[in-house]
């Protein structure tokens, strides 16, 4: 795939290990990489011998985000100034702006027991990203950002209910407004990560921690998953986040009919 490295250890039948693979760009996510994972995850769902996934980033970064100076985000619901988007252009541009909730979804229902060895920066949609997995470790020196509002950007890819989730109204509150850098061992002790170990022991604790989970009875392991996987759906469910492709056209300076708002044609 072009934005994602996929590695199936030889001697570790059952493990999955995925790279997002833009080192480049500080694996920033674009519209390829939503792409590619949302049709790997699509395989996986019907992948009886994938037991454990393990999610990491390519060279010095887990992710930068959402890659907003791509020129595949262009339709997105941007607009130039002094043009007119038509309606057909919009309800391409609205569906475009549901990629990051789609891909989200599709790592969130992983039949697998999925691992985020989170190393170096991890920003914006990298942190929905990461809160779509089951089990987070970070390295020490990894470092977190979620600055869409301070970007003048709705946080959207069902984010908010996640982080709800996971780390707690007010902390949630706190770090989605005032877009403020927050360290691992801060992630570590709001819940957000499992555990912090040093960034060269990163990959050997994630590998680890797989060897445990394929050690397991496949069945247990599976129905403790679904489990776990309802039972976050039904403390904070996705669905509440049912307008953030609209809510990410405004941002954008879109009005409901694709046009741009009155007075600024």
């Amino acid at each position: 795939m072009e934005t994602i490295e996929v590695e199936r250890p030889s001697d570790r039948p059952g493990l999955v290990i995925v790279r997002l693979n833009r080192p480049e760009k500080l694996n920033a996510i674009n519209q390829q990489m939503h792409q590619d994972l949302q049709d790997l995850c699509h395989t996986l769902r019907t992948d009886g011998e994938a037991r454990v996934l393990i999610l990491t980033g390519a060279g010095r970064a887990f992710s930068a985000g959402a890659d907003l100076g791509s020129s595949q985000n262009v339709g997105l619901g941007q607009r130039t100034s002094g043009t007119r988007t038509t309606v057909a252009e919009a309800g391409a541009a609205r569906i475009a702006a549901s990629m990051g909730n789609r891909t989200s979804s599709a790592l969130e229902e992983l039949p697998q027991v999925t691992i985020g060895a989170i190393n170096g920066l991890t920003i914006g949609g990298a942190v929905v990203f990461a809160s779509c997995l089951d089990i987070r470790l970070a390295a020490r020196s990894a470092w977190f950002s979620i600055p869409e509002v301070e970007l003048d950007i709705p946080l959207t890819w069902n984010a908010l209910p996640r982080l709800m989730r996971e780390i707690g109204p007010a902390r949630t509150r706190e770090l989605v407004m005032l877009c403020e850098r927050f360290s691992a061992d801060d992630a570590e002790r709001w819940g957000f990560v499992n555990h912090v170990v040093e960034d060269s022991e990163l990959m050997r604790r994630a590998l680890t921690t797989a060897d445990r989970l394929l050690a397991m009875d496949p069945y247990s392991i599976a129905t403790t998953k679904a489990a776990t996987r309802a039972l976050a759906q039904m403390m904070v469910p996705g669905q509440v986040t049912w307008s953030d492709p609209d809510l990410l056209m405004i941002g954008r300076g879109f009005d409901r009919t694709g046009h741009p708002p009155a007075g600024d044609a």
